[in-house]
């Protein structure tokens, strides 16, 4: 299979067979399932997302993602899901032109910030950990957009 797309393939960009073969990371983190970078000629996946729907992954991330390489080759800086990119993947690859995966993303995400709680004259505000070291460092300064108080750290009673 993979001779066969090679021979289709490498004639119709006018590159070397072995130039199609891009470097390939399993570093990507979040909601993508995968990222082409086109002048470094590398494709980036999700592990999680790839351990988690196998095949499925397999049959529709990796030619996505690699079609981008391709366009690129043949057409250079395109749209990124234009003309030329639904042509390779349904004419040349054989592939559905979808966009984007349908993958649960739940076990993939980046990061989870933890929340902090402040209160004004009139409710309880959640506080992201950036803005609550910025209070802590004295860079910055928050109010409620309702009553117009400053706010204060729940757990500081010293304050009230």
């Amino acid at each position: 299979m993979a001779s066969s797309f090679r021979a289709r393939i490498a004639p119709r960009l006018a590159i070397a067979t072995k130039d199609l073969y891009p470097k390939i990371s399993f570093h990507l983190r979040g909601k993508s399932a995968g990222t082409a970078h086109l002048q470094r000629w590398e494709l980036r996946f999700n592990p999680i997302l790839l351990a988690e729907n196998g095949q499925a992954f397999i049959d529709e991330v990796v030619p996505h993602e690699y079609a981008h390489l391709l366009v690129y080759a043949l057409a250079g800086d395109v749209a990124p899901h234009g003309a030329e990119w639904r042509w390779m993947m349904e004419e040349i690859l054989a592939v559905p032109a979808n966009r984007t995966h349908q993958f649960s993303t739940e076990n993939s995400r980046t990061r989870q910030y933890q929340k902090f709680s402040y209160h004004c004259g009139c409710q309880t505000h959640q506080l992201t950990t950036i803005r609550h070291n910025r209070l802590l460092r004295g860079e910055a300064q928050y109010h409620c957009k309702q009553c117009g108080a400053a706010l204060v750290r729940a757990d500081d009673s010293s304050t009230c």
